[in-house]
């Protein structure tokens, strides 16, 4: 690699970051309060060999050209400017600073006194100046070329009625595999038997826990532990080196060339809500360094940040320099890296001004206008801890949201509360008292059993309460709330009785979500049983309770799994893009949408609140106002009955019609045809309208 001394002529202010062409590589950083701006450049083992200030300043933009420059060279940033941190100003130039719009990063920052602008032993803390140099203890950028060969691989496309969601971990889900070659990598993700084992189960998309450049907070390495979920990012545009076999970005296109080739989706879950330098009193990383009054949201005494994500700060999305970044950052994920969409966690965040969370704010504005991100998935964590931060179903279009609400109902109702066949019929049909306004469609729910915070499926059948002491925080952190059973033994049993109830509660659940209206998306080790042991925060957990765990055979919820998802890709009745409120449809002056009782008679008042009432019966058709180009079906009767057995009176039919048992969780065999219209105790039936072939 030509290491210099490079010569500097005149650059250009975009685009940001560092741009390479045939003839070098230009530099473009955004700071509006620096002095001045220094590219440090680095050999491949680590030296600093040049400091070049940047020559031009256009705005808050400074820039320069360097010809002769290639791939592969390593830089950073020092900073000149004011150090007060109580007018907001935290520059610093002893310490090395990462590019934002950085594409690859060398490493991870190894934790040392020098990563802080201060000096931690000082009475005054942050007040005070730190002058020791940081370089040695932080990764650099690198120049990379992003082009690469996706052999004519079209994604995939799919649109959100027919997507089945998989939350998954890069590591995670592939380190138990033995046979898969190096496991916990994005190639180890794509690998053939990942690939085979999720287009078997049906999933359509694939919804990765974040793979963008993350930090290892200090006071879980000194517990011996690690941020193994990766929610503190520090690089918007650099894949996260722990994912790669090498330290080739490449690594990152290959997986997603490999995953549309299989027909799968890859959406990536995306922090743009808080950033890793964390508190006043944590270190200077990047923005703290290259603008810190201008990055983040100051509190009304600017030495302290507002904290909306309980992660010690938050990004200023009113800063038009901020909304560039970010969006800068979803269309290289998109237009370079191929990916298929985003869920933005802590969106609440995301919309907030100093009037508080805005659906109309500034970021929600730019997503709605630009081209490029109009094509994608985008998903909304529809909270943060901020004031007014739960704002579930308050999202613009095209956005859908995780529906936190479904998996409680879903998960009391089965569980046995008293006065949940309300709350779990609105879920069924896709939330519309939440969802339904503004043309926003039913798939705008995403519908969820489990997630990465909280227990696994199995978990949630299995245990009353957390279990969290590997953690090393005494059990004091997870939600405490988790609407789980453990069916009368905490954790494991021998209990053969137990472990069938526990198998038919699982199978309900996941019916449930298979059948509602909305777009299902399930955690990523759920079809085999998969447990952490009552953990339900293993944010912290890089090892086997943090794992899946792979049986040795076969376990048979996956093949039900597998079932359950093909029975909703055979029903365009299950995958509506408009809400069912028992309107008439033009087409024939029926309803779209009966509630029944088990005796056949209509659903009264008396009824609905009946705190012991176990069964919801549900005649579902194809949405009033479907354009007559939709594809319509017969009628499905959809019964979940948490009680006894029970003789379900089968409503009037067009002479020729039948009711026909198409999907049984009583059975093993889910999908076998059964006669009658009885319903186990515990089940979910669902029955079609066919024609009678006698």
């Amino acid at each position: 690699m030509n290491i210099g001394p490079f010569e500097t002529r005149p650059g250009r202010p975009t685009p940001l970051g560092a741009t390479l062409d045939p003839e070098g590589v230009n530099i473009a950083v955004f700071s509006r309060y620096a002095t001045k701006v220094m590219l440090c450049l680095f050999d491949d083992e680590g030296n600093e060999h040049q400091i070049i200030t940047l020559p031009e300043r256009e705005g808050h933009v400074w820039h320069g050209y360097f010809p002769g420059m290639k791939a592969g060279q390593q830089y950073g940033f020092r900073m000149d400017g004011p150090y007060d941190p109580e007018a907001g100003h935290r520059f610093n130039p002893y310490k090395l600073l990462i590019d934002p719009y950085a594409k690859q990063l060398t490493g991870h920052p190894k934790w040392n006194d020098a990563l802080f602008g201060y000096q931690n032993d000082h009475k005054d803390k942050d007040l005070s100046f730190d002058k020791t140099d940081s370089a040695p203890y932080m990764p650099r950028s690198v120049v990379v070329d992003p082009s690469f060969n996706w052999d004519n691989a079209a994604e995939p496309r799919h649109p959100l009625e027919s997507s089945v969601i998989y939350e998954a971990h890069v590591k995670g889900l592939t380190a138990g595999r033995r046979d898969i070659p190096n496991p916990g990598t994005y190639l180890a993700m794509a690998s053939d038997p990942m690939l085979e084992h999720l287009n078997n189960l049906g999933v359509t998309a694939v919804e990765l826990l974040p793979v963008q450049a993350f930090l290892n907070e200090k006071f879980l390495l000194d517990r011996g532990l690690t941020n193994y979920w990766g929610y503190m990012t520090y690089g918007f545009f650099a894949p996260d080196p722990r994912y790669m076999q090498g330290a080739d970005i490449a690594e990152f296109q290959q997986m997603v060339r490999r995953f549309h080739s299989a027909g799968i989706e890859v959406i990536l879950d995306v922090v743009y809500n808080h950033t890793a330098e964390g508190s006043e009193l944590g270190p200077t990383l990047m923005f703290r360094g290259l603008d810190n009054a201008s990055y983040y949201r100051l509190a009304d005494n600017p030495r302290y940040y507002i904290d909306d994500a309980g992660c010690g700060n938050t990004l200023d999305f009113e800063n038009p320099f901020v909304i560039r970044l970010v969006m800068d950052s979803l269309r290289y994920w998109v237009e370079v890296m191929h990916v298929d969409g985003f869920r933005f966690d802590l969106c609440s965040a995301l919309g907030r001004t100093a009037r508080g969370f805005e659906r109309d704010g500034p970021f929600f504005r730019a997503i709605g206008q630009d081209p490029v991100l109009n094509k994608v998935k985008l998903i909304a964590e529809p909270w943060d801890i901020g004031p007014g931060g739960y704002q579930l179903g308050a999202y613009p279009a095209p956005f859908a949201e995780w529906n936190d609400k479904y998996r409680d109902n879903v998960r009391e109702f089965w569980r046995g509360d008293e006065g949940k066949v309300r709350d779990v019929a609105e879920r069924l049909v896709g939330s519309a008292p939440y969802f339904d306004h503004d043309g926003r469609a039913a798939t705008s729910s995403l519908n969820f059993l489990t997630a990465h915070d909280g227990f696994t499926l199995h978990d949630t059948v299995s245990y009353s309460r957390k279990h969290n002491l590997a953690n090393g925080e005494d059990d004091r952190d997870g939600h405490s709330n988790n609407h789980s059973d453990n069916m009368g033994v905490e954790g494991p049993t021998k209990d053969a009785a137990i472990n069938a109830a526990r198998m038919r509660r699982k199978r309900n659940m996941m019916a449930t979500l298979m059948l509602s209206q909305g777009t299902p998306m399930m955690l990523a080790g759920d079809e085999l049983s998969n447990s952490q042991g009552g953990n339900n925060n293993a944010y912290c957990q890089d090892n086997e309770i943090g794992w899946v765990n792979w049986p040795e055979e076969d376990d048979p919820f996956f093949t039900f799994c597998q079932q359950a998802i093909a029975f909703r890709k055979m029903h365009p009745l299950l995958r509506q893009t408009r809400f069912l409120h028992s309107r008439q449809r033009l087409i024939d002056g029926e309803p779209d949408l009966f509630w029944r009782r088990a005796d056949g008679e209509p659903m009264q008042q008396e009824d609905w609140d009946n705190p012991d009432l176990d069964t919801l019966v549900a005649e579902m058709r194809m949405a009033s106002g479907s354009p007559e180009y939709v594809k319509r079906e017969g009628a499905l009767l959809v019964v979940l009955n948490r009680g006894e057995a029970i003789e379900i009176a089968a409503p009037d039919l067009p002479e020729g019609d039948v009711w026909v048992r198409r999907f049984d969780t009583s059975q093993e065999d889910a999908i076998k045809v059964t006669p009658g219209m009885d319903v186990a105790a515990d089940s979910v039936v669902v029955f079609s309208q066919e024609p009678s072939v006698d």
